[in-house]
């Protein structure tokens, strides 16, 4: 199931790109690299999903935390950048309430990345895994 929707979350990763990157040829407002960097990094999210969903945490705990660590890391990055375009964007393409709530979004999804880091720190100290 975490696969089909690591794949489903790719697919819309890349159906965002492909708006951004027509708009943008419309009325430019932020360079096409910004946003392909936002593409990449979230489909090295999807991976890091399909990797979670790949290998079992008591079997492979390593490769499990590691596909943990790329899916929560690069898909806070990918919501930040997409409230970034999407304020650059703002107000042609999105309204501000609508970047306020992808910036809100991307500030929860970075506390809760922060204290995944902290947990699992202090995982590893105590527990000596």
């Amino acid at each position: 199931m975490i696969n089909f929707s690591a794949f489903l979350g790719a697919a819309t990763m890349y159906t965002r790109y492909k708006i951004v990157e027509k708009q943008n040829q419309t009325s430019y407002f932020s360079t096409p690299v910004f946003n392909l960097v936002s593409l990449v990094l979230g489909l090295v999210g999807c991976i890091g999903m399909g990797i979670v969903a790949n290998f079992q945490e008591l079997a492979v705990p390593v490769v499990h935390d590691g596909g943990a660590l790329l899916a929560f890391v690069c898909g806070v990055v990918y919501t930040l950048l997409q409230s970034i375009i999407s304020y650059k964007s703002c107000p042609q393409w999105n309204s501000l309430s609508t970047c306020r709530i992808r910036m809100a979004i991307s500030a929860v999804s970075s506390a809760a990345d922060y204290v995944y880091h902290v947990v699992g720190i202090y995982q590893y100290k105590c527990y000596k895994l």
